[in-house]
């Protein structure tokens, strides 16, 4: 038990398992929202509910993992004890990311040509996010910056990207016979 949840020696994970990962769980929450959401007001509210259900209990209860994360082998934690971070740490870090994730919801819902302004909503989230490809050695998000955690990677999950590698290989050694 205790071997699954250390971080791996090379402990960072690189910045599409990330941001895959992020995908899974915004794209849950987006759906909740828009299926529950009747005008922006209400769809804001079910988002924010949403990703703190998501993203600050299940990530309290499960060890660091939100559901993405599991999916790709990686768990949050505190950068400077270690562990997994306390609630008042997961709600500043993920209260950040669930404005800019309800931003970039909004941006993406009333996109259209006539309203190509809705694109400046998906600023926040890429300069908060950028800041991991501006820093290589440490990947560190503004988000996580600030609330002092870091991503790594472990061995408690389900091992998504490798399972579509294995599937995608085994694909293409059927089609060469």
């Amino acid at each position: 038990m205790l071997a699954e949840l250390a971080p791996l020696a090379s402990a960072r994970v690189s910045l599409w398992r990330r941001v895959v990962a992020f995908a899974i769980d915004f794209g849950l929450v987006s759906l909740l929202s828009a299926s529950l959401g009747f005008g922006v007001a209400a769809q804001a509210t079910v988002f924010c509910l949403g990703w703190l259900v998501l993203r600050v209990f299940v990530v309290d209860r499960n060890q660091g993992q939100s559901l993405g994360r599991w999916a790709f082998d990686m768990r949050v934690m505190n950068a400077i004890r270690g562990g997994t971070p306390d609630l008042l740490t997961l709600t500043k870090r993920e209260g950040m990311l669930a404005v800019e994730g309800f931003l970039f919801f909004v941006g993406l819902t009333y996109f259209s040509p006539q309203n190509a302004w809705v694109l400046l909503l998906f600023l926040p989230l890429l300069v908060d996010c950028g800041l991991a490809y501006a820093d290589p050695d440490q990947q560190q998000t503004l988000h996580d910056q600030i609330a002092k955690t870091r991503i790594v990677r472990t061995r408690r999950g389900y091992s998504l990207d490798s399972k579509i590698k294995n599937l995608v290989a085994d694909v293409g050694r059927r089609m060469k016979k």
